[in-house]
């Protein structure tokens, strides 16, 4: 009894209780202390590590727990990063990525050579622990749903370059230190295998995931699958000779358009990270810093001091450097320099290799150590309050955009009766609503009789599209409804929930006799004037690369024309997917000022069509891994043509096993 109590503790379970009570209780208490979430974990390590009350020791669980956190966070950076911003602010990251690498290198290596009297290759040493930067304020971004603002991009990106370039020179100093030489060959070797890892990573890892997300559905199995693909990616990186967090980021960035924002996958993906893996490591950061040898010597403190204020000053002058360069705003400025100036991973290693090697004495380890605690505490207060301030600024700008009334959104009914594709609808519809839309959305299943092989079918489909819902962060509601026919029971629920759109399946031939949309659709088209999407989609939603949009003139001037390039706009800003409109160039200046005016951020092409037929010679362009969109329209509307009489045979024969969506938009204010 007394060895189990014994300090620190050593049984599994009382180690993984205790973690678990500070998870839960340490943000809850430093936050009526007006302190952010990531400093009260830190702070929550220092108090019961070695270094403070020695109520736990830093063994391998922590090591293990941490790397993955680290690792983790990374991951998390680069996989929620809107890429459309990411490629449009990349020159500009990459530049601020420089820059915050060569000012606290210069200034870090003169002030240590004036402050210490270090030698070159301490002085180089130093410069690679200023210099390197650890996202460890990111959560936080994360939790205000600022990921794609543009000061976060900028410094994201940059921690490619500014933790690459710190890393090859610790190599380098340690290399120097061991042999007493310099080899410019190990450099370029370096950057050889760097590039050929990128392209391997780049080229098989979304390949090999999209194969593998067809074949498998399970939500555990998937999220299994990319957690080990993370650490693949940063095994291989080590291999390499670079540092594995650098793999998990470049895995996120490559994984990064399979990853959907609102998938139920990207839940699960921050769910367990910041429940478990995020705060094991700030945790294990904490357990690392030893508070008490300020209090040594003045000596400790000086270097401490001296190292606090390089480290911060430079990484501020960076940004407010990049500011300047870049036009960006004082709220930017200060995002940057919060998420910039925390250390912790490439920080931690240089100071291990560097006493170890003899590069650097105690009293410059442990003001490295103090430095990182400070570094950790000042990004993540400036983080925190940067958050809170662009927020309102960002709320403020939606507020004054779309007025103080809430904007009118989609109220979606989602008709299933097919367990197969049930889910598939669903996600599809959630994919096309607004992020800002709170409607409920309805799963509707309609029958007109009793016969229970139908029935249970069809629950078990209603259930299943709900909880895809669920899982996506929607509220869905559940409808099961008896009436005469099918479109008699979509109508009158049209009617009852004063719906916008209706998400059909695609009608299945029972004969040869029998029209490719079906009777069942003809009918509902001519019943309800609302908008109508029917989908078939031989792969999942998440995994389609392009999405091919068909528009005949004058399609602009339908009433819901708006509607149905909001929609296609949403869906591929959250697939992060290239959308080519081939309409005509009267039609495409419409649908390009929504996009504008709306700010969707998506990647589009347009190709001109003059008539239905240019649509023919153009349509063997359409993949396997395409999403055809037609948009269709209803007899007797602006838009419709003789033409579009043909349309259904077309895709019959042409397209019997492409995936395919055809939407006819709302008419005459449905």
């Amino acid at each position: 009894m007394n060895s189990f109590f014994s300090l620190p503790f050593h049984q599994p379970t009382v180690i993984f209780t205790l973690v678990l009570l500070l998870i839960l209780a340490a943000p809850v208490v430093f936050r009526r202390l007006k302190i952010p979430d990531v400093v009260g974990l830190i702070l929550a390590g220092v108090a019961v590590g070695p270094y403070g009350f020695n109520l736990l020791e830093r063994d391998a669980s922590f090591q293990i727990f941490g790397q993955v956190g680290i690792l983790y966070l990374m991951f998390l950076a680069a996989v929620e990063i809107d890429m459309y911003h990411f490629k449009k602010n990349l020159r500009q990251g990459l530049a601020f990525g420089l820059l915050t690498f060569i000012v606290p290198a210069v200034l870090g290596m003169v002030a240590a050579h004036y402050a210490f009297g270090a030698g070159l290759t301490t002085c180089l040493l130093l410069a690679s622990m200023y210099s390197s930067h650890t996202l460890i304020s990111y959560p936080v971004v994360s939790r205000f749903g600022l990921q794609n603002g543009r000061g976060v991009i900028l410094a994201v990106s940059a921690t490619i370059v500014a933790v690459l370039l710190a890393l090859i020179t610790l190599a380098s100093v340690v290399k120097l230190q061991a042999t007493g030489k310099f080899e410019v060959s190990d450099i370029l070797m370096l950057l050889l295998y760097t590039a050929g890892y990128a392209l391997i990573v780049g080229f098989t890892f979304p390949r090999f995931t999209r194969f593998v997300f067809r074949k498998i559905s399970d939500a555990v199995a998937q999220y299994i699958f990319i957690l080990a693909m993370v650490f693949v990616g940063a095994l291989l990186a080590q291999l390499i000779g670079l540092e594995s967090i650098l793999g998990a980021f470049y895995v996120g960035l490559v994984l990064n358009r399979l990853i959907p924002g609102r998938s139920s996958l990207m839940h699960h993906i921050k769910f367990v990270g910041n429940a478990i893996f995020i705060p094991y490591f700030l945790i294990g950061v904490g357990m690392l810093i030893n508070v008490h040898v300020i209090f040594r010597g003045w000596s400790v403190a000086w270097v401490a001091a001296n190292m606090i204020i390089v480290a911060l000053v430079s990484k501020w002058i960076s940004a407010w450097l990049a500011q300047k360069a870049f036009r960006l705003t004082s709220t930017d400025r200060r995002m940057m320099f919060g998420l910039t100036s925390g250390k912790a991973a490439a920080t931690i290693a240089a100071t291990m290799l560097g006493y170890q090697y003899g590069i650097i004495n105690e009293d410059i380890m442990n003001g490295a150590v103090l430095m990182i605690l400070a570094c950790c505490l000042v990004a993540s207060v400036i983080t925190e309050r940067t958050a809170i301030r662009m927020r309102i600024e960002l709320t403020a700008a939606e507020m004054e955009s779309t007025g103080v009334e809430s904007p009118e959104f989609a109220r979606q009914i989602v008709a299933v009766s097919n367990p197969i594709t049930a889910e598939g609808l669903m996600r599809l519809a959630v994919f096309m609503r607004s992020p800002k839309n709170t409607e409920p959305i309805t799963a509707l299943f309609v029958r007109n009789s009793d016969d229970p092989k139908s029935l249970r079918a069809g629950r078990f489909s209603l259930r299943t599209a709900a909880q895809a819902a669920q899982e996506m962060g929607v509220v869905a509601v559940e409808e099961e409804r008896f009436d005469l026919n099918v479109v008699s029971g979509l109508t009158n629920m049209i009617r009852q929930t004063h719906a916008t759109d209706i998400v059909i399946g695609f009608h299945r031939k029972a004969n040869i006799v029998d029209s490719f949309f079906g009777q069942m659709t003809d009918t509902l088209l001519k019943e309800t004037l609302k908008m109508v999407i029917m989908s078939r989609c031989f792969i999942p939603i998440s995994t389609v690369r392009r999405i091919v949009v068909v528009a005949g003139a004058k399609a602009q001037y339908e009433t819901g024309f708006h509607d149905w390039v909001a929609r296609v706009g949403n869906l591929a800003q959250q697939l992060a997917c290239k959308v080519i409109f081939i309409v005509s160039a009267e039609t495409s200046t419409y649908i390009e000022d929504i996009i504008s005016t709306d700010g969707y951020s998506i990647r589009r092409i347009y190709q001109e069509m003059t008539e239905w037929d240019d649509f023919i010679l153009l349509s063997g362009k359409v993949g396997p891994e395409d999403l055809l969109v037609i948009v269709g329209a209803r007899k007797g509307s602006i838009s419709y043509s003789a033409a579009q009489e043909e349309i259904p045979e077309f895709l019959s024969k042409n397209f019997a096993s492409h995936n395919l969506m055809v939407v006819y938009p709302e008419q005459f204010n449905g």
